[in-house]
């Protein structure tokens, strides 16, 4: 009876409100966790060995250096002149690479001001573990492979234990892309514009980018980029960073910021708003609310998720490529393909 509820459920989340195509659910996973007794062979065996005997191969100090140092610059090397810049590694910055990599021809660089990347995604509201997901954007997490707790399919909302598994999960899946380089704990201190257009972003160490007020002459590096998506969050000391700059060199006349709190019109807009703001820069996530003066979300998750996916497939636009050229990647189900209808009507704020 457990498995035909499963399987019911399953079935009515593959219809979707938005206007594109749903993403059907991935073998195996299923909208509520399965409970199974935890195996206990690798512990065990893990117990049967002699650790007193345990010892690592040798190595030289100098080649650990080495090896990281020619990595890293490779890396930058690499991506001094990219495809995609995605700036903000939180939930719509991740959902966007994740979309975006799909396609192994296009390079992706996520610059992140942090250490850890995630963003807020690691919490749900006031600090609480859980994460809150609204339909229906819980066919995203099915595609992920995050585990839910659904209270059925007259449920407008589904529940992930840990807000901290949704980011753990598409994190790894992001970052074991080939076409993904993440450069945390480095900053966006500016853009890159010619000609009218973004064409990159000017990038520094974060601590560097935190103390240009007690140092002089600290350069910073550049990453140019036929693409740029701003995913910086709400205003803050590193939040809207793209948009309060695209203001302050004349690009865009106002940033009003947000409105007060109404998740309901919120989500809508977040998702309807994504969009590319000047030639060469797409914004979202809850970056779209402070250029666009929408309604503060809250803590719930779907509108960071599907924003995100929309940039994606808005910076496959940019580069000049169709949805028809998506090639497969491994076992990944088709791609969400979100947008919203050019007639939809949008909650008034």
């Amino acid at each position: 009876m457990a498995a035909m509820a499963t399987a019911a459920a399953l079935t009515s989340a593959r219809s979707s409100a938005f206007h594109g195509l749903a993403v059907p659910p991935q073998a195996g996973a299923a909208a509520a966790p399965r409970r199974q007794a935890l195996s206990l062979s690798i512990s065990a065996a893990a117990a049967r060995r002699d650790f007193d005997n345990f010892k690592f191969e040798p190595i030289r100090e100098s080649i650990v250096s080495r090896e990281m140092t020619r990595r890293y610059m490779t890396d930058m090397i690499t991506h001094a002149d990219t495809d995609v810049v995605i700036v903000g590694a939180g939930s719509a910055g991740l959902s966007c690479a994740y979309e975006l990599s799909k396609d192994p021809a296009i390079r992706v660089a996520i610059v992140e001001q942090s250490v850890s990347p995630g963003g807020g995604a690691w919490l749900g509201g006031q600090l609480f573990s859980a994460m809150i997901v609204r339909k229906p954007a819980h066919l995203f997490l099915q595609e992920v492979g995050v585990p839910y707790d659904d209270a059925g399919e007259d449920s407008s909302y589904v529940v992930v234990k840990h807000a901290a598994l949704f980011t753990s999960t598409i994190l790894s899946k992001v970052l074991e892309r080939p076409n993904v380089k993440l450069f945390n704990a480095v900053a966006a201190e500016d853009l890159i514009v010619r000609k009218g257009r973004v064409a990159g972003v000017v990038t520094n160490w974060a601590l560097v980018a935190m103390n240009h007020d007690t140092q002089s002459c600290m350069d910073p590096n550049v990453m140019e980029a036929k693409v740029v998506v701003s995913s910086c969050g709400h205003d803050g000391p590193f939040g809207a960073t793209g948009v309060k700059r695209l203001r302050s060199i004349g690009m865009v006349e106002n940033v009003p910021g947000m409105k007060a709190l109404d998740m309901n019109a919120a989500e809508d807009q977040i998702v309807r708003f994504t969009r590319e703001v000047v030639p060469g820069m797409i914004v979202t996530g809850m970056e779209v609310a402070e250029i666009e003066g929408c309604c503060r979300m809250g803590p719930t998750f779907g509108a960071m998720m599907m924003s995100g996916v929309k940039a994606a497939h808005l910076a496959r636009e940019a580069l000049g490529l169709s949805e028809d050229e998506i090639p497969a990647v491994g076992s990944l189900h088709p791609e969400m393909v979100i947008a919203s209808a050019d007639n939809a009507e949008v909650a008034d704020a």
